[in-house]
C-alpha cells in the first residue's frame, strides 16, 4: 500500500512539475506575444507617418503640376478665359482670309490636325492624372478610415 502512495505521490509530483513548466512557457509566450504587438504599432505608426508624407507630397507636386500647366497655357495664348471673346473670332476670320490657295489651306490644316493631336495627348494626360488623383485620393481616405477604426477599437 504504501508503495501504491509512493507511486501516487511521485505522479502528482510530476503533474505539478508538468504545470509548472507549461505556466512558465505560457507566461514567456505572453511576453514574446507583447513585444511583437509593441513591435507592430511601431511599424504601423511608423507606415502611417510615412504614407500621410508621401500623400503630401504627392499633392503639392499635383498643385504644382496643375499650376504651371496654367502658366504654360497663358504663355502660349491659350487662356480659356480670354478664348470665346470677340477679338479671338476676330483673329480666326483674319486667318480665314489670308488662306488664298489650296497650298495654304492644307498647310493649315495640317497645323490645325497637329494641334488637335496635342490637345488630345493632353486632356490623356490629365485623364490619367485625374485617375491617379482620385486613387490616391481613395487610398488615403481608406487609411483615415483604418486609423480611425484603430482608434475606437483602441
Amino acid at each position: 500500500m504504501t508503495e501504491r502512495i509512493e507511486i501516487g505521490t511521485h505522479i502528482t509530483q510530476q503533474w505539478l512539475a508538468e504545470i509548472e513548466s507549461l505556466k512558465q512557457q505560457l507566461v514567456e509566450q505572453q511576453r514574446d506575444r507583447d513585444a511583437a504587438w509593441e513591435s507592430a504599432e511601431k511599424w504601423r505608426k511608423l507606415y502611417n507617418t510615412e504614407a500621410e508624407q508621401r500623400r503630401t507630397d504627392a499633392d503639392l507636386t499635383r498643385k504644382t503640376i496643375a499650376s504651371l500647366q496654367i502658366e504654360i497655357q497663358k504663355l502660349k495664348g491659350i487662356d480659356g478665359a480670354t478664348f470665346p471673346n470677340s477679338t479671338v473670332i476676330t483673329a480666326i476670320h483674319q486667318e480665314l482670309a489670308a488662306i488664298k490657295t489650296v497650298e495654304d489651306l492644307k498647310t493649315k490644316l495640317v497645323a490645325v490636325i497637329q494641334e488637335r493631336d496635342r490637345l488630345i495627348h493632353a486632356l490623356k494626360i490629365e485623364q490619367e492624372n485625374h485617375t491617379q488623383t482620385r486613387k490616391s485620393l481613395t487610398t488615403a481616405l481608406g487609411d483615415a478610415i483604418d486609423s480611425l477604426a484603430k482608434e475606437r477599437a483602441g
